[in-house]
């Protein structure tokens, strides 16, 4: 989710499309949350793991 965010963040702003740079950003924070959360022992949703 994370490189997926990173993708579209860096297509969003080479293609001048904002729509594509605010699902990047959403993206890379939910990501960025969700890997931190795993990271600490914490299962969410009912895995420890999102990779």
């Amino acid at each position: 989710m994370i490189i997926l965010g990173l993708i579209l963040l860096i297509a969003g702003f080479l293609l001048k499309m904002s729509i594509l740079w605010t699902i990047g950003i959403i993206l890379l924070v939910v990501g960025l949350i969700l890997a931190v959360l795993g990271r600490t022992g914490r299962a969410v949703g009912g895995r420890r793991h999102y990779f």
